[in-house]
């Protein structure tokens, strides 16, 4: 068996502005952002850059060359692979981490650095860490050599398919493609679709996930039938959180269609990919669906956490309310005594040390009375009056 090329990547939404702002980043480490131009040039330099080219092959997309041998492709809708060549002697582990550790500590910074401006991207928001799907491309292999090596990184074969080009088979993070023939060209067009429609599915299996979470978190409180008061103002500004992330995902959520439909559009037209169809066309279909599913879901997360900021922020009301009109009689009391004082007395006042005593007390119940008043309703249980539903319902 002979190994020939490892691939790593990921993908998360951009488009051809980006692209160019890497370019430029890229070629003399310069961005036209308020960002620091002595912090852009080290980031740039730590990529080791040997040589990059802009190119427009089905989408456009950067090339780059690094010192250490890594091959990296930018493309416009934020596809990102690294390769590296194996060569004799190499030790797979090793060059694994090579292009692992390259992507994390040098070109990652540098992208999150540029991008630093503006709303969050989903990972970002998702709280997602990135889990790789690491590509071997090998050929004059037997299956045995093949099982030996998934077996050496403590893999399974999930499944395997075999084509007239090469055969595919797919452990959790890792895949083995072995060609039959000189074709690393069509290979790697391969797995650059495998990358992007195994990122796209982990997407929108991680916003799935951030629903629930979302959703369960919400409906933990509910569920208790009542709140203090003093809880209210902080549960309603978690839900305001809530708010602000679904909004951002779901403008993210929205883009992604685009992405994929270009995706497939691309591959079906690309003769280079045709023997390539009968693994990739359902995978677009099948996609589609589960993101036209999770569109729905979201929107019913959406209306869900602004029932509850509604819900919540009523309460709050309501006890601010109560408060201040406890408030109104301690205060109108005191007012009310003071009025008494000055209609039944026949001269003008005069200060004495029992007026500046009596003034000090006055002050002192009224400060007390709002604390006691504060506390009270800090303590007392609001019910959570809410529309019941049957989560059993199948």
């Amino acid at each position: 068996m002979q190994i020939r090329r490892v691939y790593i990547g990921g993908w998360f939404q951009r488009t051809t502005l980006h692209l160019s702002e890497i370019y430029d980043f890229l070629r003399e480490g310069y961005s036209n952002l308020e960002l620091d131009k002595k912090k852009l040039k080290e980031l740039q330099q730590n990529l080791d850059i040997q040589s990059t080219e802009l190119k427009v092959d089905g989408l456009e997309h950067i090339e780059l060359t690094s010192t250490n041998g890594i091959s990296l492709k930018i493309h416009e809708d934020g596809l990102i692979v690294l390769r590296h060549d194996y060569g004799q002697g190499d030790d797979l582990a090793a060059d694994i981490k090579i292009l692992t550790e390259y992507y994390e500590k040098k070109l990652s910074p540098a992208f999150s650095y540029i991008f630093s401006l503006g709303a969050p991207v989903p990972k970002e928001l998702a709280n997602i860490k990135t889990v790789y799907p690491y590509f071997v491309v090998v050929e004059h292999a037997t299956r045995e050599e093949i099982t030996a090596l998934m077996d050496s990184f403590h893999e399974k074969t999930y499944f395997e398919v075999t084509g007239d080009r090469f055969d595919l088979f797919r452990g959790d993070k890792f895949y083995i493609v072995h060609i039959k023939k000189e074709d690393l060209g069509h290979s790697e067009r391969f797995i650059e679709e495998q990358i992007f429609l195994r990122e796209f599915k982990g997407q929108l299996h991680r916003y799935l996930n951030l629903h629930r979470i979302i959703w369960e978190r919400i409906a933990k409180v509910k569920e208790q039938g009542n709140i203090k008061g003093g809880e209210i103002g902080g549960f309603r500004d978690k839900v305001q959180g809530y708010a602000k992330t679904i909004n951002l995902i779901e403008a993210r959520i929205n883009q992604m269609g685009t992405y994929l439909h270009t995706r497939e559009r691309i591959v079906k037209s690309d003769d280079e990919l045709k023997g390539f169809l009968t693994l990739l066309e359902y995978r677009y279909e099948t996609l589609g669906d589960t993101l036209a599913y999770l569109q729905q879901i979201w929107v019913m997360t959406k209306n869900y956490v602004n029932s509850a900021l509604d819900l919540f922020s009523s309460l709050e009301a309501q006890a601010t309310q109560n408060s201040v009109k406890n408030l109104t009689v301690v205060t109108s009391m005191g007012v009310g005594a003071t009025l008494i004082g000055l209609f039944t007395t026949n001269s003008i006042p005069q200060f004495t040390m029992f007026g500046v005593g009596y003034f000090v007390a006055l002050a002192a119940i009224g400060y007390f009375a709002n604390k006691i008043t504060t506390w009270f309703y800090k303590r007392k249980a609001y019910n959570i009056s809410d529309i019941e539903y049957d989560k059993d319902i199948k």
